[in-house]
């Protein structure tokens, strides 16, 4: 199926609900295809589980939370640190 922006616009529920359904689209500008809508191959449920991230998330410095000290303060402000 080809159709034109305009028309896209206008379709575009539509237009979703036959891509989902297998059907090709095709979107023109001018007569010209520009844009071919496809399913797409990763559908999320949405939903994550609890640790989705364990062994993924490393701390590189354990103390990251401690303030700095004067002297590493001073080194930051001038670009030492």
């Amino acid at each position: 199926m080809k159709v034109s922006v305009a028309e896209a616009r206008n379709r575009l529920t539509e237009l979703i609900k036959a891509v989902e359904e297998g059907r090709a689209v095709t979107i023109c500008r001018r007569g010209k295809p520009v844009v071919d809508l496809v399913r797409t191959s990763h559908r999320g449920s949405g939903k994550r589980e609890f640790g989705f991230l364990r062994g993924k998330v490393v701390e590189v410095d354990p103390d990251w939370w401690k303030p700095m000290t004067d002297e590493e303060f001073e080194d930051f402000l001038a670009g030492r640190y």
